[in-house]
């Protein structure tokens, strides 16, 4: 394999884990009846619609349909991809509810 080919392989890999990331987070603030959007938006004020985001809330399932993702999973993977803007304005939310 080519340094091309590689380099093309790894980001189209990092692609599919961002878009888990992305699903995994819509579908647990649809699991406590957060909206997904708002929660993106606070955390990310400055930037436009994000099509992967829309894409994950429209592949998301009733929370009756969905097993449990846990909060602290969650959480992980947004530090994995330095995602700290989203896991403090999840945290906030959370916070807010109680």
């Amino acid at each position: 394999m080519d340094h091309r080919s590689k380099e093309k392989e790894i980001i189209e890999k990092y692609q599919q884990d961002e878009k888990m990331m992305i699903l995994a987070f819509a579908q647990w603030c649809i699991n406590h009846d957060i909206d997904p959007v708002e929660v993106y938006s606070i955390a990310y004020p400055q930037q436009e619609e994000n099509t992967l985001l829309k894409e994950a809330v429209a592949s998301t399932v009733s929370k009756e349909e969905s097993e449990e993702i846990p909060l602290s999973s969650l959480f992980a993977v947004f530090e994995i991809y330095g995602n700290e803007e989203l896991a403090f304005a999840l945290s906030e939310k959370v916070k807010s509810l109680k």
